[in-house]
C-alpha cells in the first residue's frame, strides 16, 4: 500500500513538472553602454538580465541616419556579447566575455548578440 501511495505521488510530480511552461532564456547580469542624445548629452542605459540567445538592437542608435553609434559597453552578464557596428547583428563586430572589463569609447556598437557561445 505504502509503495503505491509513493508511486502515485512520484507520478504526480513528474507530470506536474512536465506540465510546467518553460521559461524564457536570459543572460543574468547588466549590460551597459552609452550614446549621445539629440540634445547632445551623454546617456548611459543598461539592459537588465537581457534576452539570450538574442539580437537586441540598440532602439536610442538604431537608425544610422539619425544618431551616431553607442560606445563604451559593458558586458557584467553571465552570457558572451558580440557587439555589431550596424544594426539587427550585422557589420563589424567584436565579442566581450562575460563579467568582463568595460570597452573603451572607441568601441563603437549599433547592436549585441548575447549567447552562451563565444
Amino acid at each position: 500500500m505504502r509503495l503505491r501511495h509513493t508511486l502515485a505521488a512520484a507520478f504526480g510530480a513528474f507530470t506536474l513538472v512536465v506540465a510546467l511552461p518553460a521559461s524564457a532564456s536570459a543572460a543574468t547580469g547588466e549590460f551597459h553602454y552609452k550614446y549621445v542624445g539629440p540634445d547632445g548629452m551623454t546617456r548611459s542605459v543598461s539592459l537588465h538580465d537581457p534576452h539570450s540567445p538574442a539580437c537586441v538592437t540598440l532602439p536610442e542608435v538604431a537608425d544610422p541616419k539619425d544618431s551616431e553609434p553607442a560606445f563604451a559597453a559593458h558586458n557584467d552578464t553571465d552570457a558572451w556579447a558580440r557587439v555589431f557596428t550596424d544594426p539587427n547583428c550585422t557589420g563589424g563586430s567584436w565579442a566581450l566575455k562575460p563579467h568582463g572589463k568595460p570597452a573603451t569609447d572607441r568601441l563603437k556598437l549599433r547592436s549585441v548578440y548575447l549567447s552562451d557561445h563565444h
